[in-house]
């Protein structure tokens, strides 16, 4: 282990001189693989990331010798299996490739994510290497009081090939630390006797350059970003927004839309409702609209929200989108489904332009202080020293 000497208190820190992380995503881009560039960025800006294992490279700034693209893999001969099949063979094949490097003796830390390294947190459980394991969303039964026991599956040869939820619960086990996104994704783990010294509060950053405020516009605009989904609460927000017949008023829909929301697309759509599909650059969208609205029912921490916020934008959404907006303050929190307290949310913002300004004030003050990939990358050390010191 090397110590850092740019601790923030001045004192010396313990952190690993040879860093593992692997990562079902590429490094360098959108959603994911933004996440993976930060976090990469926090080792290598140090000078102890040793390897990062992932399905390609699309950045230039950390040296790709430092990154074992895995974007000519050879399962990709098993693509006609269909995609979740699919997915589930190329993240057993990352762990596999992460448990060889790890076999080398080579690295002093291992940090992944959950559902793609079972084999490689068994080989640092055994030579005692301090691992770290990111939770995209919540603990794999959520919080819905499940018992722990199996669901039979169909017993198809593809089925077999599919993560089991065992995988997920070892994994959760193996990991001497847990990073968690939000409060909420913290809950469903205490929820199931995981204690706080296993748990690592690890909220997402967001780029406040690219995603600035601009001038409101004087029609009422609220939007969504995201995929175009029932579980991110679409069709609820549609049923809103249909309810009201708000005068001047538009709600864009932004992100690809799926099969299934169509029905509800076909039986809420009027001429006020503008869906734009999938935007590359989406901040010039978010910057023209005057609310944010994000109904979703279950997330580890919403991207959007982060950037919504940084566009000074007062939102609508849920607690199962993260801890970026808090009620009354950058915000309004509903129930996720509950479409009366949506449709009220958005007359209340929609008749109260003053407090529609205050809130998108304090919104990108909130990320500022809070939620700045400099504050990402300051705490994911943080994580790093600690799952240290509890195998020490």
């Amino acid at each position: 282990m090397t110590n850092d000497p740019s601790s923030a208190d001045g004192s010396a820190r313990l952190l690993p001189s040879n860093l593992l992380y692997s990562i079902f995503a590429r490094i360098g881009g959108h959603g994911l693989d933004t996440d993976s560039f930060e976090a990469l960025r926090a080792s290598y800006r140090a000078n102890f990331l040793g390897k990062a294992i992932a399905y390609d490279n699309r950045q230039t700034e950390i040296p790709s010798r430092l990154i074992y693209s895995l974007k000519w893999h050879p399962v990709r001969l098993l693509s006609f299996v269909g995609s979740k099949p699919y997915y589930a063979v190329k993240k057993r094949y990352l762990d596999a490739v992460a448990a060889r490097f790890l076999r080398t003796g080579r690295y002093d830390f291992f940090h992944s994510w959950s559902g793609d390294c079972l084999q490689s947190l068994r080989i640092a459980k055994q030579r005692k290497i301090p691992s770290l394991i990111e939770i995209p969303t919540w603990h794999r039964d959520r919080a819905t009081g499940r018992s722990g026991e199996s669901v039979s599956q169909p017993k198809t040869w593809k089925s077999k090939l599919l993560l089991q939820r065992e995988r997920f619960l070892e994994e959760y086990q193996l990991a001497d630390l847990i990073v968690v996104l939000s409060e909420k994704a913290a809950e469903t783990f205490r929820m199931r006797g995981f204690s706080e010294d296993k748990l690592f509060y690890l909220p997402r950053g967001v780029d406040i350059d690219r995603f600035q405020p601009a001038t409101k516009p004087k029609k009422f605009i609220a939007i969504f970003t995201g995929a175009l989904i029932e579980r991110k609460g679409v069709h609820h927000l549609l049923e809103a927004w249909d309810r009201l017949a708000l005068k001047d008023a538009e709600l864009w829909l932004v992100g690809a839309v799926h099969d299934e929301i169509k029905p509800h697309l076909s039986k809420y759509g009027r001429d006020n409702v503008k869906v734009l599909g999938f935007v590359k650059d989406h901040e010039s969208l978010l910057q023209q609209a005057s609310v944010y609205v994000f109904p979703s029912q279950w997330e580890g921490s919403a991207k959007t929200v982060y950037e919504a916020a940084a566009c000074g934008l007062a939102a609508i959404t849920t607690r199962e989108a993260g801890d970026v907006v808090r009620d009354g303050i950058e915000g309004i929190i509903v129930k996720p489904g509950d479409v009366d307290a949506i449709a009220a949310a958005i007359e209340r913002l929609y008749r109260s332009p003053d407090l529609v300004e205050k809130m998108g004030q304090a919104a990108r003050q909130r990320v500022l202080e809070n939620f700045t990939w400099d504050h990402y990358r300051a705490r994911l050390l943080t994580a790093y020293e600690i799952a240290i010191r509890k195998v020490k």
